[in-house]
């Protein structure tokens, strides 16, 4: 199981030097904006969850960097046109690779089964016997056969 703050201490040393332009209230903003923005919530233990809240959360955070230097126009010797696109590119390329992400594995955001992304068959509970053909639909032992469910193969 993942928390919070074990993500939060994973994207720190994943982003490395540019780890020391955020306080704590960054961290929690980013990872809040990509909880809302993936559907999960933490703690996670499934690692496409936490694989995409850590994206996310690194997206939400190139994003403050790019909003907060908007307005400087040197930075580091380094005109802010460059590290300016340098953060739109990634933010751009980031929100590109998850939509995609979105569209290839929508059951994994929508927190279902394969099985149940699509239309569900329900059988009108009518039965019989299929050596004797007695009606069977009254007897106790009759359920409604629901198609596909959790036992079907994905193939």
């Amino acid at each position: 199981m993942t928390t919070e703050a074990e993500l939060i201490v994973i994207l720190e040393r994943e982003i490395m030097d540019l780890a020391t332009k955020f306080d704590a209230d960054n961290y929690a903003d980013a990872m809040d904006n990509a909880e809302r923005e993936t559907g999960f919530s933490c703690p996670v233990t499934d690692t496409f969850q936490i694989q995409w809240l850590k994206q996310r959360s690194v997206r939400w955070l190139l994003f403050f960097l790019m909003t907060g230097s908007a307005k400087k126009f040197k930075y580091e010797g380094i005109n802010l046109e460059q590290s300016f696109a340098h953060y739109r590119t990634l933010v751009s390329d980031m929100d590109k690779e998850f939509k995609e992400a979105k569209a290839e594995n929508a059951y994994e955001f929508a927190g279902v089964e394969q099985h149940q992304i699509f239309g569900t068959k329900i059988d009108a509970g009518f039965q019989y016997d299929p050596l004797t053909g007695e009606d069977t639909t009254y007897k106790d032992s009759n359920s409604v056969i629901i198609n596909p469910n959790e036992y079907d193969s994905d193939s």
